[in-house]
């Protein structure tokens, strides 16, 4: 899989003239090079479901007038790119109205022809038929590099074809247990044909099958992928937050993957938007630092001219990674800390409650106190084996069954900790089954609430400080370490008590437990993960890292970076060496939910120690081959860096 990849979108509407009309093999070819582009994904079908080459099983584009897929393959397998071809899976606008029947209904049965948008398909239908014979015919014509499908997953839905399969068996089609049951009862059968299809034609061609989101804690869809694609687009819609979380949680899977951004200032189908440099310089930057190759959205126009200043954009980017490359490939993370993913337990215990990029905030607050703590860490699943890790974070709603509390007491035994928050840690009769230091009484009746640590803070004098979320009440184990002390308000904000213009202030004439530590590890009794997620509190932060150093004992990763830049390290065995990537800029909010990168403010003076087993041999920055000075001692290797401008890897031969 390459390192430099474009996913060319190109959804054209049958109303737009001259198709292609521009389309220049050696403009193509002059665009890619400027981008330091080396593979590029491009459109068999869009989303209007039009064909862009001659086609039997669909519709070429009506005013296109030759086969511009084929002429985008061949120029670019000339210069050496490589070509993954788009299928428009789950969408095809032209066939709604020529067969509504075939279209995802919900329980109402509406479709809502009245919005400008498009419409999705049910694979439970003809259409899957219809589907397959175009892939087919693509596989067969063409010398494609992969295939991606875009627009699926599992789906519930109550079309009638649905509703009639679920009659058949005897089932109420209307009951939602039954409709999801079938939902993926459907898109493993899609995911078999298609398989099936592809490999009857050319055997292990990869196959990527989109949903917009890697759900955490179901490997059973990503098994059908050959590889991973990780949308996630800080400025459309996804945020800053997700690509760090979704990668963490990918690279644990086996598979190679990349994560995928845009050139746009905003989202998808944005012609003319265009984000700064910097920004896109430190997402590809990003991607490098989790292990991910990566690849950049752009959308084509529809005159199949490539706007050079686009690839101008990119190529600020891959340039940089072209030349870093070696120090990219076949790595392994390093990590001390795992999260057990919220949303990964949702899914193991059967819920759809997370489906998309959002809904697990426990999730988004554990990975970003992380980052800023400089932790290292995977985020993992139910699967996923504990023992190369020291730490194990339960954000804020991780029940454990008789399964997860075998393997997680195994963890414990073997000398780890465990740091729980919230309702994690307890069975689903409420009660404890780690030694955590405490009993679980019951959800507070007070809420906000104030904790007061009994440790030090790095940036506060201690204080009694506001927690919103949800409480409990706890009662600290008889031996147990008390951390945190809680002091409620006087009384809950009503209509008729309530006092100044929020909440009603801490009652500092008692105090009750609020965290405390036993011998399998630590509590925080406050969904704290979630509020860091949702409210961003220094206090929620400090508290965490509070209650982590205490249970980590010593960091791998210590330095003087400020929160917002991010330090990972990567394995990279084949060539001996330890790759530690240090990045920093800072986005800032503009308009309504866009972030934006702009300005890159160097920092001077960074000092960094890795604690390491492996005596290093030489320390070094790449790919600029500048040696460092270094100390090695007491199982700590640290070296400074005189200036670091938005990334520097630092190389660690061993």
């Amino acid at each position: 899989m390459n390192f430099r990849q474009v996913h060319l979108d190109f959804h054209t509407s049958e109303k737009i003239p001259g198709i292609g009309s521009e389309f220049s093999k050696e403009q193509f070819q002059k665009a890619l090079k400027l981008g330091h582009v080396n593979s590029i994904t491009v459109f068999a079908k869009c989303h209007h479901g039009w064909a862009y080459h001659p086609s039997e099983a669909n519709e070429r584009h009506p005013n296109l007038d030759f086969d511009l897929l084929g002429a985008q393959i061949e120029a670019a397998h000339e210069i050496g790119v490589k070509t993954p071809v788009y299928i428009s899976a789950g969408l095809d606008e032209k066939l709604t109205r020529r067969h509504p029947e075939w279209l995802r209904r919900g329980r109402d049965d509406r479709i809502g022809w009245e919005h400008p948008h498009y419409r999705e398909f049910c694979m439970n239908t003809p259409y899957l038929d219809y589907l397959i014979k175009q892939i087919e015919e693509v596989v067969t014509n063409y010398d494609c590099d992969g295939i991606f499908l875009d627009i699926v997953g599992v789906r519930v839905c109550f079309c009638q074809h649905c509703v009639k399969t679920l009659l058949d068996e005897g089932k109420d089609p209307y009951d939602e247990a039954n409709a999801a049951e079938l939902g993926e009862r459907v898109y493993a059968e899609y995911c078999r044909r298609v398989r099936a299809a592809v490999d009857a034609i050319k055997p292990g061609l990869p196959v990527f099958h989109n949903s917009g989101h890697i759900r955490r804690g179901r490997r059973d869809l990503a098994d059908v992928d050959t590889h991973l694609e990780l949308e996630s687009l800080p400025t459309g819609g996804w945020g800053y937050d997700h690509f760090p979380l979704s990668a963490a949680y990918s690279r644990t899977l086996g598979k190679q993957f990349l994560g995928m951004t845009g050139k746009f200032h905003t989202t998808w189908g944005e012609f003319g938007g265009f984000k700064h440099p910097n920004a896109l310089r430190y997402e590809e930057a990003l991607c490098t630092a989790f292990g991910a190759k990566c690849s950049i959205g752009d959308q084509l126009h529809p005159n199949g001219r490539f706007d050079e200043a686009t690839y101008a954009l990119i190529g600020a980017a891959y340039s940089e990674i072209e030349e870093r490359e070696p120090w990219l490939d076949n790595v392994e993370s390093v990590a001390e800390i795992a999260v057990l993913s919220e949303e990964a337990v949702y899914n193991y215990y059967g819920s759809s409650k997370v489906l998309h990029s959002s809904g697990a905030d426990g999730d988004t607050g554990a990975v970003r106190a992380l980052l800023e703590g400089k932790y290292l860490f995977d985020v993992i699943d139910a699967e996923e084996p504990l023992d190369k890790y020291k730490l194990l974070l339960l954000p804020d709603h991780i029940r454990l069954d008789e399964r997860l509390t075998k393997k997680i007491k195994a963890f414990t035994a073997a000398g780890g900790k465990v740091l729980a928050t919230g309702e994690s840690g307890l069975d689903f009769d409420d009660r404890f089954v780690l030694d955590l230091g405490c009993e679980m009484k019951g959800k507070s009746e007070f809420r906000p609430v104030y904790f007061r640590p009994k440790f030090e803070l790095d940036a506060l004098a201690n204080a009694a400080f506001v927690i919103y979320e949800q409480a409990y009440d706890i009662e600290a184990k008889p031996g147990a370490e008390v951390t945190i002390e809680r002091e409620n308000p006087y009384f809950n904000r009503t209509t008729f008590a309530f006092s100044s213009h929020q909440h009603t202030p801490n009652d500092p004439s008692a105090r009750f437990p609020a965290a405390t530590t036993g011998a399998d590890g630590g509590y925080i009794s406050s969904e704290l993960f979630s509020e860091y997620a949702r409210k961003g509190s220094l206090i929620a932060k400090l508290l965490l890292h509070g209650m982590i150093d205490r249970l980590l004992g010593e960091k791998t990763i210590i330095s003087n970076l400020p929160a917002q830049s991010v330090a990972t390290l990567m394995d990279q065995p084949a060539e001996s060496r330890l790759v530690c990537h240090l990045l920093y800029a800072s986005p800032v909010r503009r308009g309504s939910g866009i972030e934006v990168i702009e300005d890159i403010v160097p920092l001077y003076g960074v000092c960094v120690s890795v604690k390491t087993d492996r005596t290093p041999k030489k320390v070094y920055l790449a790919p600029e081959m500048t040696d460092l000075p270094f100390e090695y001692r007491d199982g700590r290797v640290s070296f400074g860096i005189e200036k670091l401008s938005m990334r520097q890897m630092v190389v660690i031969d061993y």
